[in-house]
């Protein structure tokens, strides 16, 4: 587990932590941000928890999925493709 797992594991164990929250600067929650930076394993952990993996950006509309795409993270690409929920063709803003 890198530096960015171990933290994430912390935050998901504490109560108060609402892990489908979204920034107030752009909207972007934890997995946009993970997915945008191709951290696999932070990515994995968040979507064994209650969080939207549709959900966009409030600037642009972007997913999870066309974060990851856009910056070449096939691994994370793949991963979410693998959840039945989301959806490939969701247009942006």
């Amino acid at each position: 587990m890198n530096g960015h797992e171990g933290v994430i594991k912390m935050l998901l164990e504490r109560q108060d932590v609402n892990p489908d929250h979204p920034d107030t600067f752009n909207g972007r929650t934890p997995l946009l941000w993970a997915a945008k930076n191709g951290h696999e394993g932070v990515v994995k952990m968040l979507l064994e928890r209650e969080v939207n993996p549709n959900r966009g950006d409030t600037i642009c509309g972007w997913t999870p999925l066309s974060l990851a795409a856009g910056s070449g993270y096939e691994g994370v690409v793949k991963m979410l493709l693998e959840r039945g929920e989301v959806n490939p063709d969701r247009p942006k803003i």
